[in-house]
């Protein structure tokens, strides 16, 4: 019987020291295992005097694509075909949803300058600026590639929207400008 209790008082022990966190210390902790704690890494941009070019970070292996980043469908993020031409018409369906995101996209970031409605009477035409109308006919009748081209690279004065507009936007974008064009058709309004 007293080895029993014994053995019991030794388990309440174990377990009352299981779950005893301990006083505060100024002390660093203790590790068992150190090595898996402070391991030999660099820091990003450190400098490494193994590697021959001198940096840490290695290169990516050519040919690598980030997750998420694989882009196979050349005319939905390129708007060219597989022969490197400008698409004819946009991959992407003029759905309602569509059209209603490529007019807030327009007013975001092309309003200020083509104005509301397309017609190149924004802000650089007010301060005396070139703004094409995008009601010209050589817009009305160009392929959609090209227009995905001009909002992703720039012309002119209008900057690159690569990376403020998404592929998809852009193409929004595309849908909501033929939209503007063929209601100032149908208004029988005339190009500049």
């Amino acid at each position: 019987m007293p080895e029993r209790r014994r053995l019991c008082a030794i388990a309440l022990l174990a377990l009352g020291a299981a779950g005893c966190r301990g006083w505060t210390s100024s002390q660093p902790p203790v590790h068992p295992n150190p090595s898996m704690y402070h391991q030999p890494k660099y820091r990003p941009q450190a400098e490494s005097a193994f590697f021959y070019d001198g940096a840490a970070m290695r290169p990516p292996v050519p040919g690598t694509v980030a997750r998420g980043e694989l882009r196979e469908d050349r005319a939905f993020y390129e708007g060219k075909d597989a022969a490197g031409k400008d698409v004819v018409r946009s991959p992407v369906a003029a759905t309602p949803e569509v059209l209603a995101r490529g007019a807030e996209r327009f007013r975001i970031y092309c309003a200020p300058c083509h104005d509301q409605r397309g017609e190149g009477k924004g802000i650089l035409a007010a301060q005396g600026l070139p703004t094409a109308s995008l009601h010209i006919e050589r817009l009305r009748t160009v392929e959609d590639g090209y227009l995905f081209e001009v909002i992703t690279d720039g012309r002119g004065l209008m900057p690159s929207y690569r990376w403020p507009i998404p592929p998809a936007d852009r193409w929004a974008i595309i849908a909501h400008v033929r939209q503007l064009q063929k209601e100032h058709e149908e208004e029988g309004g005339t190009a500049p």
